[in-house]
Parts: structure tokens; sequence; C-alpha cells
């Protein structure tokens, strides 16, 4: 194998190598016999946020969110399409290739992180449709998108999903092989937990105690990283601390119970 050459065995070296192939291997797969390869990682975010655009700013009077309401919009959708394909596909990521997790002699770590990997540079490959529309909207919305600081914090986002989607993946996919039934459980769980997130909405529109409930959903604090940077109103200390909190817990337990689990997931596989 090529990863013979990289690194000695078990070294940091050959398990990012390794990681790299894999994760290239997801991405070349994925795409192969695809006519439009890598306009599937924009369709979903774009489709999706032009009819949302379209039902709350043309059929129904829109109450929630800030304008541009299509910006508002994108900046949370396109970390949400790469939540919700990672944490799918931690679902089957050990039964989808049983053999291999078997036989290798890499940290099994492996199957989950290349998960995260290859969904991650869709989400980063998909960064131009919201680039896009920031520059329609800056020639054409009546409403000016504030550029601040809080543009600094969009890599910060970024880092803290990293964590928590490497912390879920590591509870989910071993969970899901022990648990079959946990694969169309974690599929319902993702619907719900699309209309709990502040996607269409931000925090602060939600009403009563909700904004504090909302709070420990740790992807309030991230998408409220996404969006300081052109929505600074929507900045809300609490939803970023505990998202922030949650994404680190979720990392430590992860580790934790994957390490535990390990050999029970082999002798099922």
């Amino acid at each position: 194998m090529t990863t013979a050459t990289v690194g000695a065995p078990g070294s940091p070296r050959r398990y990012l190598h390794s990681l790299w192939l894999l994760s290239a291997r997801d991405l070349k797969v994925r795409y192969a016999t695809s006519a439009l390869g890598y306009l599937w990682s924009v369709l979903d975010p774009l489709v999706m946020s032009l009819i949302y655009w379209f039902i709350f700013t043309q059929v129904f009077q829109r109450s929630v969110g800030h304008d541009p309401y299509i910006v508002f919009l994108i900046t949370a959708l396109l970390p949400w399409v790469w939540f919700n394909a990672a944490v799918s596909d931690f679902t089957r990521a050990f039964n989808k290739d049983a053999r291999l997790v078997r036989s290798t002699a890499i940290p099994r770590t492996i199957w989950v992180n290349r998960i995260v990997l290859s969904k991650g540079i869709e989400f980063l490959c998909s960064l131009p449709v919201l680039v896009g529309f920031i520059v329609v909207a800056v020639f054409t919305s009546t409403v000016p998108i504030s550029f601040n600081w809080g543009l600094l914090l969009f890599p910060v986002g970024v880092l803290l999903q990293t964590a928590l989607l490497i912390g879920l993946g590591l509870l989910v996919a071993p969970l899901c092989v022990i648990y079959t039934d946990l694969e169309r459980t974690t599929k319902l769980i993702l619907r719900v937990l699309f209309y709990a997130s502040p996607i269409i909405y931000s925090v602060s529109d939600l009403p009563g105690i909700f904004p504090e409930l909302a709070a420990f959903n740790p992807l309030s604090g991230i998408f409220t990283l996404y969006r300081v940077g052109f929505f600074p109103e929507v900045w809300d200390t609490l939803s970023v601390v505990i998202g922030a909190a949650m994404s680190v817990g979720f990392l430590v337990v992860g580790i934790v119970v994957f390490r535990r689990l390990e050999r029970p997931v082999l002798k099922e596989l």
C-alpha cells in the first residue's frame, strides 16, 4: 500500500496520510460518474436556500431572520448540509467497509475522521455560493450587509463544528453497529434538529424561555459564529459559550466511549 512508504507505523504522519487518501477516495467515488461533479456539492444548499427564500419573502410575510434574508439563510444552511451529511454517513461508517475495518492496522477512528474531512472539504467548496450571494446582495439589497470583526470568528465556527462532528461520529458510528435501529433513529433526530436549530430563524426570534433552551443546542452557538460577521445583531453570548463547551465535551466523551466500544464493534463486524 502507498501508506507503507509514508511515516512509521502508528505515527501521526502515517495516520494523516491514510486519512487524506481515504477522504480523497470518498470524493472521487462520489463524483466519478457524475457529469456535474463539484456542482452537486452546492446544488443542495442552493436549492434549499432559494426555496426558503421564496416561501418566506415572496409567499408569506416573514417575521424572522435578518435582511438580506438569502445571505442569512446560506450562512447556516451550508454548515447544516455538512453536519447533516456527516452524521448520516456516521451511521454506516463501519458497516460500509467492514472488511477493511477488521483487517487494517490503522486506528479505527480514521473511519469517522475521513467522513468529517471529506464532507468538510465539500463544505469549503460550497462557500463560493455564499460569496456569490453576498456580492449580489451588496449591489441589489436595500439593507446593506454589515461586514465587521465577527468575520474572524468564521474559522472558529469551522473548528468547533469539526470538533463536534468528530465527537458525535465517535459515538454514533460504533453505537449504530451494536444497535442497528439507531441508524433510522438518527435520521429522525436530524429531521427534528433542522427545525430546532436557528437556520431559518435566529435565536433572538424565539419567544419566552426558548432562547435559553436553544442555547443547549451546540449548533446554535456555531451558526452564530458563522453569521455574526455579516449580522452582528445575532450575537448571543450564552449560545456561543455553551456551544463551544458542548462541542469540546462531545469530543472528549466520544473519544472515551469509542475506546470502550472498539472491541465490541469488531466482534459485531
